[in-house]
């Protein structure tokens, strides 16, 4: 599995590559053990079969047109676990009668699992006319997508321009070029093709230029300069931490993934913890007189990480915040329930002083989840810098006829208060505005953002 991830946490729902009529009816003619049966969750356009006693799972992609096999199979013990060859996973539950609750290691929330039958369509030979790839593209993000609106895209205005130029001799340079023009006008860095090999693309925010790893290089050496004190290094390199003259601490975290070299998510959060454990001593917790968190430049990953870190920054629970994900496939505007998503304190020493979240437009997915989580500590962190990406919920991936895959958000991160604010597209906002990696920033040698975190943080203890 790979962001957040949210990119590979569909990975986990196995599927095979050719399904049957009678394997399918093998699955509804056995009594079901436990967890056995074919499942459709609440949203998501996805079918889950659960066999062998709980001990294989397979998944299929749907909608109104189309049934297509997900990655491959996942092994189980029979207990609700499943995990893949890289040590990702994901637990099935009971939740009721007929409902199954589907949470994924890398993700927040979980899914509801509802009995069904397996759609005819699950059983048809599969095409790569260009017609018929165009069609389930266009209707994944017809049935999935809850950001029209926000972006002024009419989708079906995007399919009557776009679908005529498609024939059955549409070649794949044409054709990609097409479904590319479809998304790029959303601007959303949640929205991605690839044929897997030479042709790719991933959408960003019209403001945004993606980092490159000459501007990486810059950016790491400008925060060293201004840091001014050697910092010392965790995860791979994504965690790190300085304590400063002034009395204060500085946190830099660049992604929420690959802080282990193998092992999956458990072996990321120990090192996380391991991180965590030597910057938030007992000591150092006592005497730091303020934190500053840079999420400046953070790329995402696991939003369950970040929850990780939230939680040693408290010492009470708090909803950090909602989740929920479009459930009706002609109304953007109708959802799942909301899933209250928690901060429980750490156990072991915790920072509750003074905290200053460094933000731009390039914290991005779970950097923004994790400012979020943090709005909801007490005290309130100071934000400054820029509006986060507004790219916030987890990656539906899915794969087309011809074997290309895509991704896309059908999710929103809402506030915990009566307003249920999303900040999606938008991003969320500094209270204190300053530039964030500006070519006049590098050429001055200034990084106003945490210039200003070091002011702000002086005078609140003073």
């Amino acid at each position: 599995m790979t962001v957040r991830t949210r990119r590979t946490a569909v990975a986990l729902l196995a599927a095979i590559l050719t399904l049957t009529t009678a394997a399918c009816a093998d699955v509804a003619a056995s009594p079901p053990p436990r967890l056995d049966g074919v499942w459709r969750s609440d949203g998501y356009g996805t079918v889950v079969s659960i066999t062998d006693g709980g001990r294989r799972l397979r998944t299929w992609e749907t909608t109104a047109v189309s049934c297509l096999p997900g990655a491959p199979e996942v092994k189980g013990d029979g207990s609700g676990r499943f995990t893949d060859g890289e040590g990702s996973g994901l637990t099935v539950s009971r939740d009721g009668t007929g409902r199954l609750r589907l949470a994924f290691d890398e993700s927040v929330g979980h899914r509801v699992l509802r009995r069904a039958a397996l759609p005819a369509r699950c059983a048809e030979p599969r095409t790569t006319d260009p017609r018929r790839v165009f069609d389930v593209f266009w209707q994944t993000y017809a049935e999935n997508y809850p950001f029209f609106a926000a972006h002024g895209v009419d989708w079906r205005a995007v399919r009557d321009r776009y679908r005529p130029r498609v024939t059955a001799h549409t070649s794949d340079d044409e054709l990609f070029a097409i479904l590319r023009k479809m998304i790029e006008p959303l601007h959303d860095g949640h929205t991605s093709i690839t044929d897997g090999a030479d042709r790719n693309y991933g959408g960003h925010r019209a403001d945004t230029v993606m980092p490159t790893r000459e501007s990486i290089a810059r950016t790491d050496k400008a925060v060293a300069e201004a840091v001014g004190v050697p910092l010392r290094s965790w995860a791979q390199g994504a965690v790190s931490y300085a304590d400063l003259p002034d009395g204060l601490g500085y946190l830099r975290i660049t992604r929420f993934t690959r802080f282990a070299a193998k092992g999956g998510p458990a072996a990321d959060a120990a090192e996380l913890d391991r991180a965590l454990d030597a910057v938030l001593t007992p000591a150092r917790v006592r005497s730091l007189r303020g934190l500053v968190l840079d999420l400046r430049f953070n790329g995402g990953g696991s939003d369950r990480l970040g929850i990780r870190v939230a939680e040693r920054l408290t010492d009470r629970p708090y909803v950090a915040y909602l989740k929920h994900a479009r459930s009706d496939p002609r109304n953007p505007r109708r959802f799942t329930p909301e899933v209250p998503v928690r901060v429980n304190p750490h156990d072991g020493p915790v920072y509750t002083g003074p905290l200053a979240v460094l933000t731009g437009r390039l914290t991005i997915s779970a950097g923004e989840t994790t400012t979020q989580a943090l709005m909801g500590r007490s005290p309130a962190p100071t934000r400054i810098g820029e509006n986060t990406q507004g790219s916030f919920s987890d990656v539906l991936e899915r794969s087309l006829p011809n074997g290309w895959r895509f991704g896309l958000p059908n999710e929103e991160f809402m506030t915990a208060d009566p307003q249920r604010r999303t900040y999606d597209v938008t991003g969320i906002p500094p209270a204190v505005r300053t530039p964030v990696f500006t070519e006049e920033e590098f050429a001055a040698h200034k990084d106003s953002a945490l210039t200003r975190a070091r002011q702000l943080l002086a005078v609140g203890r003073g």
